[in-house]
Formats: structure tokens, sequence, C-alpha cells
């Protein structure tokens, strides 16, 4: 294993290192990048210009990473499995039990992907720490949830970042079967209404890969970046008739 030179350890304020600094594949943590900092509007808004983002967990510092490949999901190659689009017309379309909010309750959404257990994981990133200030990153207009709602109660949804028409996926829930994915879905129709080219997943899982989710080179994916950053932002509201671009997706 080939030693990796010392992590960079930051002050609040100070600038990130370049992505192209981040621990190698062969390294004990593959694309961690720096330690310490600052969680605040300005620090967040600096990773992800970058396509840094903080992961790390309850007892130890803000961690920072820049991935290499990149898992990202086009929105033109969303898999809308056949089951999943019966989902969506049976509960969304013909008659609707369940709702399309976005940003109605952004607190609550981050608070059940912190809290809804998964298989397969003890505990969770999404900290408190991580809670207030994407809650924060949130009331600065720059994060989002896309939320699932049966009469009173939301039932799954996600959450992201949005800097202009670069998009990233946070982390998603479900407390009634396909929820989440309903919640993905919907905001891969907004993306295509929008016109947006890749959604952000940071890290690759099966789950995604099912969905359409590919790996692609991380220079690839900042030079993206740094240029749809740069445009005008999403308008972030659910239409109905976004469903109908997703039935034009290819059916598997």
């Amino acid at each position: 294993m080939r030693a990796e030179p010392p992590l960079p350890w930051l002050e609040p304020g100070d600038s990130f290192p370049t992505p192209y600094t981040a621990w190698g594949p062969h390294s004990p943590a593959p694309g961690l990048l720096a330690a310490g900092g600052s969680l605040d509007v300005a620090s967040l808004l600096a990773a992800y210009r970058q396509g840094t983002f903080p992961w790390f967990s309850d007892g130890q510092p803000i961690l920072w990473w820049s991935t290499d490949p990149r898992m990202v999901l086009a929105p033109t190659q969303f898999r809308l499995h056949r089951s999943l689009r019966k989902r969506i017309e049976q509960r969304c379309v013909k008659q609707p039990t369940w709702h399309i909010r976005i940003d109605s309750d952004f607190a609550q959404t981050i608070y059940h992907c912190a809290n809804t257990p998964r298989q397969g994981q003890n505990g969770t990133w999404i900290v408190q720490a991580m809670q207030e200030a994407y809650t924060d990153l949130h009331q600065a207009g720059y994060a989002h949830s896309v939320e699932v709602w049966e009469d009173s109660r939301m039932v799954g949804g996600l959450y992201c970042v949005a800097i202009g028409k670069a998009v990233y996926g946070e982390s998603m829930f479900a407390h009634t079967d396909d929820a989440s994915k309903v919640a993905l879905a919907a905001l891969v129709g907004l993306c295509l209404h929008h016109g947006v080219d890749w959604i952000d997943c940071q890290q690759n899982t099966r789950h995604l890969a099912s969905l359409g989710g590919a790996e692609m080179d991380r220079a690839e994916f900042l030079a993206h970046i740094a240029t749809a950053c740069l445009q005008a932002p999403l308008v972030w509201q659910f239409d109905p008739v976004y469903w109908n671009a997703l039935y034009q997706l290819t059916r598997q």
C-alpha cells in the first residue's frame, strides 16, 4: 500500500486543497481530501463548487472527500422500471394518493434521512451537525427536499444540493415501499424539464447502478460542474406533467 501525504488540516475559512490531491485508490481512505474546517454555508458552497463534499461520523472531525471515479446519474439514462412506472401511475397520476412537494419541510426530510434504519448500516453519517448545516444551506436557497406525502404524512423523500444546474444528490428515505424511488423519479423529471445533464451521486452503489447511475472520471465531472454551477438555477417546483418526460425514457 502506497504511503499518502499527510492529510491537510483546515481552519475555518481556509481554502480547500485541489481535488487532485485527494488520497488515491490504494490508500486507506480513497478520495479523502482534508479534515477540519467549518460546515457553514460559505464553506459548503466552496466545497461543492469544486466537487468536494463532507462525510464523517460522530466522534470524527469534519472529513472532506473528492472521489474518483465519481458516480453520477444522467436524467436521460434513468431506468424507469415497469414496477416503478406502475407505482407512479397508481399512486401519483390516475387516482393520486401520493403527492410530490418541494421544500415544504426540509428539516423533517433530512431528519428522516438521518434516522430511518437501513439494512446493513449501523448509525448514520448525517450527524446532528450535518442536519443543522444543510438546513442552513436550505435556508440560503442551495439545498432542497423532494418529498412524497400521503395525506398529512411524509412517506418518503430525498434532499439534494443545487448550485445553478449542478445538482448533487445527498440521501433519501422511505417509510413505504418505493416512496424514495418515487421521490428520485420526481427529481429526475424536474431535472429533465430544466435540462440538467447529471445528478451527482458521489459514490457507486448497486442500488444507484440499477437505476441508471454510472461512474465518471473525476476530471470530466469537475469540468462539468465548473460550467453547470454558473448557469441559471432551477425553479424548484414540481408539476405533474413532469411525469410525462419520464415515460419517454427507455423502460426495462
